[in-house]
């Protein structure tokens, strides 16, 4: 299936776009600029979890019969070093 257009405003405030969309798999890419850095000079951790939360709860989303809904409950992202 084509990703359709969307616009939702955290996603172009964090210029985060939908590139792949099926039953159950959704795809978001993002090139993080200068605007999310922290303090320190890297890309803000919430950045990365933006993008996971968006791209898990479209897929649950994509997965459900019209007029249900859902919410992200719990998030929990680990950062380590490689």
């Amino acid at each position: 299936m084509t990703a359709a257009k969307v616009h939702l405003p955290i996603h172009e405030a964090l210029d985060i776009v939908l590139v792949e969309l099926e039953r159950g798999r959704v795809v978001f890419e993002g090139s993080p600029s200068r605007k999310v850095y922290n303090p320190i000079g890297s890309v803000h951790g919430g950045y990365a979890a933006t993008l996971l939360d968006s791209a898990c709860g479209a897929a649950v989303h994509s997965s459900l019969l019209a007029g249900q809904g859902f919410t992200t409950l719990e998030l929990k992202v680990s950062y380590h070093r490689p």
